[in-house]
């Protein structure tokens, strides 16, 4: 069945198919005296690839042959002579499509254009020809430029600003459009500017678009059908033959447009001439001495005439191949002559040409190279300031020569020891000093290396120095020592420094030097290192054995529960240490999911030297009394946790550290040790809990209640509630996203007891349980501050087989927004009505106050004359 059907459908689609000739949809509207091509294609054929075509025309009803690509003598006489001459020809474009050309179109070949291809079908189907309306108008484009002369010659400096003209007018019967393009030939082609084109839009050439958007290439339209473009800041790539190009177009049956004709008049032949700069350094390498001054000028040169300022600034950079933007501005001169503001540099304008720069007291750090960079700004019609030009110079290579003192530097030790805890001097003599002056002065620094058996290079370690005010800065290494005067630094002399340990230890063995720093007074009254000598090292060192120190952790309890007692022990053993006592510190090593620990160990108790225990780390307020750290031997120490939680989960090790008795009644560190690991591992399948927050109306007005619930929802193992416990504290994060810190609001510890925090505004807030595991927070008479994302962190207690109390991980919600409105009503109520109010008042005082003025205030006797009684009546009437 399914190969009938598709045979079926296979001879259906072979009868539909049919030859089909296309030409354009007419009528084509071409202008007289143009070019005219009429394409024309075949498909859907059979036989050979390449077709064949015939064109014949009618201006009524009978059709002349014109031209065929298989026949030389289809032409007709009427035609033949033009077909001779090349005024129509076919051009093929592919094997199955031509273009029927005629040059020089006339009024006469106005008519119907017939395409036609002879058969080479198997049958006879389709269309074998197409037919198109040609209809031919009078040509009414014209296209001037300047009325003096149709070309002109103009030469312009780099900068100046420019206008064309050209004029085009059409006055066709038919409704067309003018698209109009200005072009520049600077080589052999033409390239387009700008165009108004014939659907009203501007088009910018390659290359235009920068400078038609910042206005300074613009086409305008005027009177008299004129189009101007205007150039501002010409510049090099604008000399060349300037042309207006105006196409004339019409809308074709098939809505597209159709360019009919085209025509251009060169308007102007443009030479923009380059200015010309030219910047020079007057001197070339310069050698300066400390403290003298450094003279330069800056030379410049230009062909410019007429109004033009110059611009000049001057650089510094520490090599000759850095770009501007890693040089140093030193000073500069805009065009308006204005110097910007500097102490020791100066730049003065000597003449015209030439800028001076003038650096005065110069330093060893002036050493490098200098160079001008100028620039040349003209001004623009419109009163700105247009730069035209800009040019670097050379680099100036300047050497200033330091002013160094000559000096040696002595390194001895007046005392060494033989043993342990004798003390050692070491002396830093100046020697051999010349050259200095009352601008010079030395300080010291020391250093110290420790010696190793390997051939490993060791970097050494600072213990003091001192800055230009004498003032003694210590290393991390000397400091703690030095603040309790074990050791000391002094200047004995002018020229002598001492280094004294009153005890000296084994990890003091290594050498020692000493670097003497000249400094040198600058013009702003800083001091300024000019000069480092080091001394050759001294060796302190004795032969003594090695000390060594061994800790062992033993866990007493082989196996316990959450809740039970935790105990270890450490034992020390030591070699080598006369006398030693040791300092006890318990660490614990967490899991990386402690959120109250990041880093990972924890420092729990420490015990030091002199038996005297001290809480590190441990913060935990409710277990305060709950580890125990004491010295059970002198060798021996036991570490007890009472009541273990979950989250003492960890491994707990011993840090040892053996002291020896030094001099002055002091202890010093001998050696440090750590034991191997124990381990609490609590197996527990308890409930998992989880927390969310919820709220019916999370959008309020002000002075409205917020209510806001924090759910504990429980997995796994169900609990009694008597038997579980939880800490709440709120949180609101003020801002849209959580891009802010959290600020706590208020927190329900297990025993009930609420916590607020202080606040601003005039809202309040209360936190309760409502059931054994929901709890409220509500925010009454709430004010705009109080919007922001609010959350609830839970932590859970739990009360184990035993009776104790276990502390679960913290438990943070997901937040939710509360939003606060304000209540427009509301808010306008009661300033309406005091305003109504008063100026109810103020009318009805306004109203007394004009009544009684009008009662007594105003009130005149008028006596009135006796009138006689005549028909005349008395002059006063009038």
């Amino acid at each position: 069945v399914n190969c009938m059907f598709s045979l079926s459908l296979f001879c259906c689609l072979a009868f539909c198919r049919g030859r089909v000739v296309r030409v354009p949809k007419g009528p084509l509207i071409r202008v007289r005296g143009t070019e005219v091509v009429i394409p024309c294609s075949v498909s859907d054929y059979d036989g050979p690839s390449e077709q064949n075509f015939d064109w014949e025309f009618s201006r009524e009803t009978d059709f002349v042959r014109i031209v065929s690509t298989w026949d030389s003598t289809f032409t007709s006489e009427e035609y033949q002579k033009r077909v001779d001459h090349g005024d129509i020809k076919l051009r093929r474009s592919s094997n199955d499509a031509v273009e029927l050309v005629i040059r020089n179109i006339q009024p006469a070949d106005q008519g119907r254009y017939k395409c036609s291809t002879p058969s080479t079908d198997a049958t006879v189907q389709g269309n074998y020809d197409a037919e198109v309306q040609v209809k031919v108008i009078s040509d009414g484009l014209l296209v001037s430029g300047s009325k003096a002369r149709s070309s002109m010659s103009l030469r312009l400096s780099e900068g100046d600003s420019f206008k064309l003209r050209c004029s085009a007018i059409t006055t066709s019967p038919e409704h067309t459009h003018l698209h109009v393009t200005w072009q520049i030939k600077s080589g052999l082609t033409w390239r387009d500017i700008l165009s108004l084109t014939h659907e009203g839009k501007f088009q910018t050439g390659p290359g235009y678009e920068e400078r038609y958007r910042n206005g300074d290439i613009r086409l305008d339209t005027g009177a008299n059908d004129t189009y101007r473009l205007s150039v501002s800041q010409a510049s090099s790539l604008d000399g060349g033959a300037y042309r207006c190009l105006v196409s004339e177009w019409v809308r074709g049956a098939d809505s597209s447009w159709q360019k009919i004709q085209e025509k251009s008049v060169e308007i102007a032949s443009m030479a923009i001439q380059r200015t010309a700069l030219d910047v020079v350094i007057s001197t070339s390498n310069v050698s300066v001495t400390e403290r003298d001054s450094l003279d330069l000028t800056c030379n410049i040169t230009t062909d410019r005439s007429g109004i033009f300022q110059a611009e000049v600034m001057w650089y510094f950079s520490a090599s000759p191949d850095d770009t501007l933007s890693d040089a140093q501005v030193l000073l500069s001169m805009d065009h308006d002559s204005i110097v910007s503001d500097s102490t020791l540099i100066s730049l003065s304008h000597v003449d015209r040409n030439s800028y001076r720069l003038l650096v005065r007291d110069v330093d060893v750090e002036d050493s490098g190279y200098y160079f001008c960079q100028a620039a040349v700004w003209v001004p623009l019609h419109n009163g700105s300031w247009h730069k035209v030009v800009e040019r670097i110079s050379a680099p100036v290579s300047v050497v200033v020569t330091a002013l160094e003192p000559d000096y040696e530097v002595f390194l001895n030790a007046s005392k060494t020891p033989k043993f342990s805890d004798d003390p050692t001097e070491l002396n830093c003599r100046i020697t051999n000093a010349q050259d200095t002056e009352a601008n010079i002065r030395f300080t010291v620094s020391w250093y110290y290396r420790p010696r190793l058996r390997s051939d490993d290079v060791v970097a050494e370690e600072l213990l003091a120095t001192m800055d230009a005010d004498w003032t003694l800065l210590l290393g991390d290494r000397s400091r703690e020592r030095t603040q309790n005067g074990e050791i000391i630094f002094s200047k004995k002399a002018v020229d002598t420094f001492s280094l004294r340990i009153q005890w000296t230890s084994e990890s003091d063995r290594g050498d020692y030097f000493c670097v003497i720093s000249a400094w040198s007074r600058h013009r702003n009254n800083s001091w300024v290192k000019s000069r480092d000598v080091t001394s050759a090292p001294v060796s302190i060192f004795w032969a003594t054995q090695d000390y060594t120190l061994t800790v062992e952790a033993v866990k007493l309890k082989p196996f316990f529960v959450a809740g039970h007692t935790f105990e270890m022990t450490c034992k020390v053993s030591s070699k080598n240490i006369k006398t030693p006592r040791y300092s006890v510190l318990i660490t614990a090593e967490k899991p990386l999911t402690d959120q109250s620990n990041p880093n990972g160990t924890t420092r729990i108790i420490s015990l030091n030297q002199d038996s005297v225990v001290r809480l590190e780390d441990w913060t935990d307020q409710t277990r305060v009394d709950g580890v125990v750290l004491e010295k059970v031997q002198e060798n021996e120490f036991r570490y007890r946790m009472y009541q273990t939680q979950i989250s003492d989960a960890g491994l707990y090790r011993c840090v040892v550290t053996a002291w020896s008795p030094g001099g002055g009644g002091m202890w010093r560190e001998a050696v440090n040790g750590l034991s191997n690991p124990i381990q609490i591992d609590f197996q527990t399948s308890g409930p998992v809990f989880n927390v969310s927050v919820h709220s019916d109306n999370p959008t309020i007005y002000q002075g409205e209640l917020a209510d806001l619930l924090c759910i504990v929802t429980m997995e796994g193992m169900v609990l009694e509630p008597d038997d579980m416990s939880f800490d709440v504290s709120w949180f609101a994060v003020r801002s849209f996203v959580l891009d802010r810190e959290p600020v706590l609001l208020a927190s329900l510890d297990r025993r009930g007891i609420v916590t607020q925090s202080r606040r601003n505004g005039s809202s309040d807030l209360s936190l309760e349980r409502i059931s054994p595991l929901e709890f409220r927070l509500r925010v009454h008479g709430c004010e705009d501050h109080d919007f922001g994302n609010h959350y609830c962190i839970v932590t859970p207690w739990v009360r184990s087989a035993t009776g104790v109390w276990q502390r679960e991980p913290d438990i943070k919600a997901k937040p939710i927004f509360l939003s606060v409105k304000m209540d427009v009503l509301n808010a306008f109520k009661y300033p309406l009505l005091i305003g109504i109010g008063l100026a109810t008042v103020i009318g009805l005082l306004s109203c007394l106050i004009g009544y009684c003025s009008s009662r007594w205030c105003c009130k005149k006797e008028v006596q009135e004359t006796r009138r006689e009684r005549r028909r005349l009546m008395s002059m006063e009437m009038d």
